[in-house]
């Protein structure tokens, strides 16, 4: 993980080609689309674009790649662990908190969103990177991924 910057080989303001190169694959599995380009890989990696940019790299609670902070594995925990997990992390590093309307917490300084994921009927902690200045945006930050959690709004981005 680097904080504002990206996520192992993945910089945020990469092309999707540059990201499918870092992936070391020739395209994504799936082109979503939508307002930001949601593009699905293999290995429960999907990313965001802005403008043909990444924006954001969200990574699925099962089958995505395990990212640790501060040797917390931050995918497929339960929910109220790894938010107590990241209170503490704060606390510890005077780390700037943020909570969502659907009761994500996201550590700003970091550009780490914590959402959930429902598998089989349980729900578990799923990371979310974002570039910073969609977490800053309350619109971007409050919808980057919703999949499975009610929706806040019709927006574009409700299930």
């Amino acid at each position: 993980m680097l904080p504002g910057a990206g996520l192992g080989p993945l910089r945020f303001r990469m092309s999707p080609a540059e990201v499918a190169d870092a992936l070391q694959v020739s395209e994504p599995q799936e082109l979503v689309g939508g307002p930001y380009g949601q593009e699905d890989f293999a290995d429960g990696v999907k990313v965001f674009s802005d403008e043909g940019e990444l924006a954001c790299i969200a990574l699925d609670a099962v089958t995505g790649p395990q990212v640790l902070l501060a040797s917390f594995a931050l995918a497929g925990r339960d929910p109220e662990q790894a938010h107590q997990f990241l209170l503490d992390y704060a606390a510890e590093h005077g780390s700037c908190l943020l909570y969502t309307p659907d009761d994500s917490l996201a550590l700003t300084d970091l550009g780490v969103l914590l959402r959930t994921q429902e598998v089989g009927g349980v729900r578990m902690s799923r990371p979310v990177f974002v570039k910073e200045d969609w977490l800053e945006s309350e619109y971007q930050r409050d919808h980057l991924p919703l999949e499975g959690i009610p929706a806040i709004d019709a927006s574009p981005w409700s299930s």
